[in-house]
């Protein structure tokens, strides 16, 4: 068992002085490799930030239930069980007085309210769903438009599907990019590894004039690739979250233009371990290809 560990220590360590040999070599193939990564990466997080902003807007994804005008404190009661029960979410009640003085309040409606001789709007609730895909959003809905006592239910449904598809797109969009990337990034370690190999193939053979089984061989190139990439991974990381900084400013008081008080974030601490993660593997596929094909030949 010791022997198992010093081999793969001592693959480690020798990919890691390959890596050093060269520096500046290897500093351009890490930024080319940070930058693939960082593409798709940055999509994710913008698609992520986006999704948030939308949901952070005022009424939207909400759901509001209009009482009948004549309804009682009874009826009204009812209706909050009932929601209590179903827990579709956050939820509200508003009623008609205080319905009545925020519109009066508006810009505009203040002579309008002035002129009326009695409260015409109802009593209603507002209903935040914890699910806000647009399915479960129409459905909760059809619910509450069978539920005793409520005249009117609102639902921007046609908004709600825009947005979701407009996502859906986004992310089609952006997991097409990450696959040609990743592709890319396959190729740029294959030929990494391609040139490593060819760099040293008299050691590779004196190794095996001693000995030297393939696995043994191989190792250290397998160690190299996933190094590379999650070194590249981790450059891509940086791009991402120090151009997420510069515009974090601009991008927050945009959303603050729209009424949103959402605060633009970064990567979260799960896909910054991604993107380390999928440049690792992929810089291993790479330097697995390009090994097999080599020492099969």
């Amino acid at each position: 068992m010791n022997g198992f560990f010093s081999q793969h220590y001592a693959a480690q360590k020798s990919a890691a002085r390959r890596l050093s040999s060269s520096p500046l070599n290897t500093l351009l193939s890490l930024i080319v490799i940070g930058i693939v990564l960082a593409l798709p990466a940055a999509g994710w997080v913008m698609l992520d930030n986006l999704q948030g902003f939308a949901g952070n807007l005022p009424g939207v994804q909400q759901i509001s239930l209009f009482m009948m005008v004549d309804t009682g404190e009874k009826e009204a009661a009812e209706i909050g069980s009932r929601l209590r029960e179903a827990n579709p979410g956050k939820w509200w009640f508003v009623a008609r007085d205080d319905a009545l003085k925020h519109l009066t309040e508006t810009e505009g409606m203040g002579d309008v309210v002035a002129g009326l001789t009695k409260n015409p709007l109802p009593d209603a609730f507002v209903v935040e769903p914890g699910d806000s895909r647009p399915e479960v959003l129409e459905r909760l809905a059809e619910t509450f438009r069978s539920w005793p006592a409520v005249a009117h239910v609102q639902l921007d449904s046609a908004w709600s599907r825009r947005l979701d598809l407009f996502l859906r797109i986004g992310r089609l969009a952006v997991s097409l990019l990450a696959v040609l990337l990743a592709g890319a990034l396959v190729a740029v370690t294959f030929n990494t590894i391609r040139l490593q190999i060819l760099a040293q193939a008299a050691e590779i053979e004196v190794s095996r004039l001693i000995g030297a089984t393939d696995a043994f061989i191989h190792r250290p190139f397998q160690y190299f690739g996933v190094l590379h990439g999650a070194l590249g991974g981790l450059f891509a990381l940086l791009l991402v979250a120090g151009i997420g900084r510069i515009l974090a400013a601009p991008i927050g008081e945009l959303f603050a233009l729209y009424g949103s008080g959402f605060i633009p974030s970064g990567p979260s601490p799960s896909q910054a371990g991604a993107i380390v993660g999928i440049g690792a593997a992929l810089g291993w596929l790479g330097a697995r290809i390009s090994v097999a094909i080599h020492f099969r030949g």
